[in-house]
């Protein structure tokens, strides 16, 4: 089996403020998206690497060259680039991870737990069981605790079958809110598999002081 990955790095990122897209803002000498891309082209089962940027990005000296990847625009959604990304791949690689350039953290474990759920289904993604108590607000109040059982906190990579997500992609150009929630409604049976408590997406201007002290405590940065 050929596995491609799909680095996402075509959002805006506005909650991460700074002015600047979160996914080029520095990180522990580098960029998110650097981290990213070397966490999938260290690996030794991705044969092939697709990077998606935003249209205004393509132009500029951003986004790194090393290590290689191909390049590809993306589109005016999430699915929408993604989708442009698993094109690339298309004829070339029988599955792939699809992943957020926003983690910079993932793990060689969290990857090879998604590969290896692939082996036996067409679909596979990290996650994190929820352990907090989860309340529903109203108003600024509480107004009711939620069921915490059974739920998690998805993370990515994101790994499927190329052909079914391709298809899935197709049939459903509005999208979804990943490509799990896409692929499911598709009908495919998502494994879920396990997730760390270090592969934050860097949303909030706070969470890159903690994925800068994540990758230093690891990598010795």
């Amino acid at each position: 089996m050929k596995i491609g990955a799909v680095i996402v790095a075509a959002g805006r990122g506005a909650r991460a403020g700074g002015g600047t897209p979160k996914q080029w803002r520095p990180l522990a000498g580098q960029t998110s998206t650097q981290f990213a891309l070397q966490a999938f082209a260290s690996h030794p089962g991705i044969e092939r690497l697709v990077l998606v940027l935003h249209a205004d990005d393509i132009a500029t000296d951003c986004w790194p060259t090393t290590p290689d990847a191909e390049i590809v625009t993306g589109g005016e959604t999430r699915s929408a680039s993604v989708l442009a990304g698993l094109q690339v791949l298309e004829g070339a690689c029988d599955q792939v991870l699809i992943h957020d350039a926003a983690r910079p953290c993932v793990s060689r474990a969290v990857i090879d737990g998604v590969i290896d759920a692939l082996r036996s289904g067409p679909a596979a993604a990290p996650a994190v069981a929820v352990v907090d108590a989860l309340w529903r607000g109203e108003s600024g109040a509480v107004a009711e605790t939620v069921d915490r059982s059974a739920l998690y906190r998805a993370q990515t990579p994101q790994g499927f079958d190329l052909d079914a997500i391709l298809a899935a992609h197709r049939a459903f150009p509005d999208g979804a809110a990943d490509d799990v929630a896409l692929a499911r409604r598709a009908g495919l049976t998502v494994a879920i598999t396990r997730g760390s408590e270090d592969n934050l997406k860097i949303t909030l201007p706070e969470d890159f002081e903690r994925a800068e002290r994540i990758l230093r405590t690891r990598d010795g940065h």
